[in-house]
């Protein structure tokens, strides 16, 4: 094998790795957003559910979740390529927090105060951006 047989695979390999670094700065930047939120929620579980009018086992209970969820979109942003697989389950669960969200705020559900009521579409606007950002980046990767 000559050195150019051998050195193909490898710039093909850095060329999709490039090309899939706006996807992987996308899924980072959704896992830091989404742990730490989680880990406010986790620890100030109290004081944010004053400031929200919810109960604080429910601000816990959502701040376990967010944590695991940021930490295992943290470790698909850590792959060169991301996989495609995990990446649209990573856009589909963005999207279904992002409906449920409002629907949440607009139906009244957890019956929040007014700043919950407001910070819970605004959060929900956030989500939405990140799975816009990954859909446009996976798509451009041609997956």
């Amino acid at each position: 094998m000559t050195t150019s047989q051998t050195s193909a695979p490898l710039a093909a390999t850095a060329d999709r790795s490039a090309a899939a670094r706006p996807l992987r700065t996308f899924l980072a930047l959704d896992a830091a957003v989404t742990a730490a939120n989680g880990l406010i929620y986790l620890v100030a579980a109290g004081p944010v559910g004053d400031l929200l009018d919810l109960s604080p086992g429910f601000v816990r209970g959502i701040g376990v979740f967010l944590t695991v969820y940021g930490a295992l979109v943290a470790l698909l942003a850590s792959r060169p390529v991301p996989s495609a697989t995990a990446t649209k389950a990573v856009i589909e669960a963005n999207v279904l927090w992002a409906v449920a969200s409002v629907a949440t705020a607009v139906f009244g559900w957890f019956d929040p105060n007014t700043v919950g009521t407001v910070w819970i579409p605004l959060q929900a606007a956030v989500v939405a951006a990140f799975a816009a950002l990954q859909f446009n980046s996976l798509r451009a990767l041609g997956r």
